[in-house]
């Protein structure tokens, strides 16, 4: 047939396909003037929803480490008495 997939239906009647050229578009159009403010928008309305849980994991991370290292150590008070 000679027909890519995708290509099949050339003639489709009744739908009506709009398109805008890529050459056409600004890729970048409102990036600084709107992209940046949205985000420090959305970083805003965010950060404590997301900031505890990773500050207390954080914590409870750092005190089992100390807490696992404190506990590896020898007691000198048990080795005073031999010789």
């Amino acid at each position: 047939m000679g027909m890519h997939w995708g290509n099949m239906a050339t003639n489709v009647r009744g739908v009506i396909i709009y398109s805008l050229s890529p050459y056409e578009q600004k890729a970048f159009a409102g990036a600084i003037s709107k992209g940046v403010p949205n985000m420090f928008r959305r970083f805003k309305n965010q950060v404590f929803r997301v900031a505890p849980p990773f500050i207390v994991g954080y914590l409870i991370y750092d005190w089992a480490i100390k807490e696992h290292e404190r506990l590896l150590r020898k007691n000198p008070c048990d080795y005073a008495n031999d010789e």
